[in-house]
């Protein structure tokens, strides 16, 4: 039996974020999600995760999801067998950055998760095409099913966020580093230097999609994801 596979969505997104690839991947895997809602930093959330996650897992996380998982990586580098970094960002906030997200905030208070999502997920950050629309929607149904409580949190945890290369440079599992060619919000090139930290890292760029290639591309990222949970153990 191959390691269970955790997926981790992305901010104020559900299960539904990994629809296509539940589908496909249940049944050969164990394949399950984790919410990344329960704690006001990254470090909660992860140790909240932790205790109730197999003893060890083959780790995917998308946006917000791939900061947790380089938290769980941190952490518990023992019990992950392998993971794959999805349309993500290895770096703390800057304190302008930290503060730009402080309108979001209130927005949440004002039970609004779905306009935050509509400021952290706009359009141009999706590739074009006639799906674009039907994932933008969906991605404010998750929101408004999150609800503004969950979205405060979010964002406070991404607030307060350390910076993960040192991590990813001690990596010695096999890795994915995935990224939508559209992806305006955490572009190409920061995927690029991700996937040069982590030792023998595989970098694939989903030509098709921006930022939520598992809705946008979802076979072409099933593939992917596919060649990863098969790649050999020859990591030193």
């Amino acid at each position: 039996m191959q390691e269970p596979v955790v997926l981790l969505p992305g901010m104020l997104c559900d299960a539904r974020l990994y629809g296509p690839q539940l589908t496909a991947l249940s049944p050969d895997h164990a394949v399950m999600t984790a919410p990344v809602s329960g704690g006001e930093r990254i470090e909660e959330i992860a140790s909240g995760l932790l205790d109730v996650l197999p003893q060890r897992f083959a780790l995917a996380g998308l946006s917000m999801g791939g900061i947790v998982a380089m938290e769980i990586l941190r952490r518990a580098a023992d019990r992950v067998t392998r993971i794959a970094l999805m349309d993500t960002n290895p770096l703390a906030e800057t304190p302008q950055t930290s503060a730009n997200l402080e309108p979001l905030v209130i927005k949440a208070r004002s039970g609004k998760p779905a306009e935050v999502a509509e400021a952290m997920i706009r359009p141009e950050v999706l590739a074009p095409g006639p799906g674009r629309s039907e994932v933008l929607a969906l991605v404010r149904d998750m929101a408004e099913h999150m609800g503004g409580p969950v979205a405060e949190r979010q964002i406070r945890a991404l607030q307060r966020r350390r910076d993960y290369q040192a991590v990813l440079r001690r990596c010695r599992v096999p890795a994915l580093v995935l990224c939508g060619r559209h992806d305006a919000l955490t572009p190409v090139k920061r995927h690029s230097f991700m996937a040069e930290l982590i030792p023998h890292a595989r970098l694939q760029i989903i030509e098709e999609a921006g930022h939520l290639p598992v809705l946008e591309a979802p076979e072409t990222t099933t593939r992917a994801l596919r060649d990863w949970l098969v790649q050999p153990f020859v990591l030193r």
